[in-house]
């Protein structure tokens, strides 16, 4: 049951995700909406472009380590993005970059995207515990039902 809760949860984080991504391909003007981003001028098509492929790559990695057996590592892909932009985020808060409530929203965002990935990477890589026919567990997972 446990590995249906976390794949589901995976599922929407990868769609919202996939809505911030493809929201600002189609209008980079969203990014200054959704996280105070200034696009203007040569910076838009940068902002369209890295920005929309962060979280499209990061979307669909999960999907698919949530969707497709033998993928799981895949929910690894979006951990890394994810504790990278995070670890470049607290670097530039200790060297003196302004942060506001939109910059540690961000943080917690993605210290739980981090944890959400990692943790549903852990728990569903860790083989089932099958029960015995008397209704007992197995912790070997061996019963045959």
């Amino acid at each position: 049951m446990i590995n249906w809760v976390l794949r589901g949860a995976v599922l929407l984080w990868a769609v919202f995700f996939v809505i911030v991504g493809m929201r600002g391909l189609f209008d980079p003007l969203s990014y200054t909406e959704t996280f105070g981003i200034l696009v203007e001028g040569t910076a838009t098509n940068t902002i369209r472009a890295d920005l929309s492929a962060f979280f499209l790559v990061a979307a669909g990695a999960a999907a698919l380590g949530a969707l497709v057996p033998g993928w799981l590592r895949a929910l690894l892909v979006p951990a890394a993005l994810y504790g990278t932009a995070l670890a470049g985020r607290l670097f530039g808060a200790a060297s003196g970059d302004p942060v506001n409530s939109g910059i540690v929203q961000a943080m917690i965002v993605e210290a739980l995207s981090v944890a959400l990935m990692v943790g549903s990477w852990w728990v569903l890589s860790r083989p089932a515990i099958g029960w015995n026919t008397d209704g007992a567990s197995d912790p070997e997972g061996t019963s045959v039902h």
